[in-house]
Order: C-alpha cells, then structure tokens, then sequence
C-alpha cells in the first residue's frame, strides 16, 4: 500500500431521539471493536462514499437509510499493525428505514443518550457528536 494513500471509510451518524445508533463489531482477526458508528471500509474500484455508506449499514444492520446531510470527514490512522494506514472518515446525518436486523460481525449495538456517550468509543465518535450538538 502506498503510504500516502488513504483508505476511504463511510457511516451514517443515525440520531433519534437524542440517542445515537452505534455498533461494536468482531473484526476477522477476532477482535472487537470500541463503539462505532455503523459503517466501513469502501471495496476495490468504489469511490463514492455515499454508496460506501448505503452498503455498509445495510450490510451490518439491515436498514436502508436517508441521508440528510454530510458530517465533517475525518483523518484517522491506525499503527497497531505497522502500516501506519490512513483513513479517510466520512460520516453522514442520516434517517434510519425499516428494522435493525444486525448482520453477523456485529455483537453489540445500541441507542446511547448524545449527552451521555460511553467511556469506551472510537474517538470520532466524540469529534462527530461534540460537532452535531452544536
């Protein structure tokens, strides 16, 4: 992997309530993830990250979704592995359709208070949320 280049990552931040829909997932390596806004990594040859996003919420909760509109993106990286990899954090306010069916890697999902997140979330979760309430 060139090491400029940036993974591309999308996920819809779905509010309700005041509650914010997040996901821990079991990653193929076996571990688990902190708290996540649903979403992932795009596949080869997809670029759009709204498609990224619809496939991905789909794929781990069973739901359609309305986009509302764009969140700030993000940069993340990730040097647990040595590859230093960069991430490219879309994220986008979106309206949830139909009935959480969560798909198979996911172990864990839940409606959390916006004023009350969890101790354990991936840190944009906080950027993203301390955003929205303003």
């Amino acid at each position: 992997m060139d090491k400029n280049q940036r993974i591309i990552c999308s996920g819809p931040v779905i509010i309700e309530n005041n509650k914010v829909l997040l996901v821990k997932e079991k990653k193929t390596a076996g571990n688990i993830t902190l708290w996540l806004f649903p979403g992932g990594k795009a596949e080869p040859n997809e670029t759009d990250p709204i498609k990224i996003c619809q496939r991905e919420v789909k794929e781990e909760l069973g739901i359609e979704i309305d986009i509302i509109k764009q969140l700030p993106t993000l940069e993340a990286s990730s040097g647990h592995d040595n590859l230093n990899k960069k991430y490219l954090l879309y994220h986008y306010l979106a309206k949830r359709i139909g009935d959480i069916k969560p798909g198979d890697n996911i172990i864990e999902w839940g409606w959390f208070d916006i004023n009350n997140l969890p101790k354990d979330c991936h840190l944009n979760v906080y950027e993203i949320i301390k955003n929205y309430k303003i």
